[in-house]
């Protein structure tokens, strides 16, 4: 077996450690805030399964680093906001972590949801569930 460089865990740690990170009941504080912006980084399969938090994107894990980039064909005007703050997650926060400091060195100012949409759920936040598809 090839041995890597960096494990997954290397660089999820490295990430946590230069990022701003949310509790979660911190943000469930904040949810309703009109100043406040959740991404939802999981897969559609994982937000029609699991729900999501209300109110928030979804904007696909491969697609983050485009869609932020006003100079990427692929830019999303919601990331055009400058006044709004920005909040990822994924299910636990590997990934979310990875992604903001990703754009963190893009110069895309964001936090992540330390614990994920896991813990979310586990404390009791409010879900939303996609309707039934006929």
């Amino acid at each position: 077996m090839r041995k890597l460089r960096k494990s997954s865990a290397d660089l999820v740690a490295g990430a946590r450690a230069r990022i701003e990170e949310i509790e979660t009941a911190d943000l469930m504080a904040r949810l309703g805030d009109p100043d406040l912006v959740i991404v939802d980084i999981r897969d559609v399969r994982e937000r029609q399964r699991s729900g999501f938090i209300p109110g928030s994107v979804h904007a696909p894990r491969g697609m983050v680093e485009f869609w932020v980039d006003p100079e990427s064909p692929y830019f999303r005007e919601i990331f055009g906001q400058e006044d709004k703050t920005f909040v990822f997650h994924c299910a636990s926060g590997w990934r979310s972590a990875l992604t903001v400091a990703a754009l963190q060195d893009m110069g895309f100012e964001a936090a992540h949801l330390k614990d994920g949409f896991t813990d979310w759920t586990a404390q009791g936040g409010p879900v939303e569930h996609p309707a039934p598809k006929d």
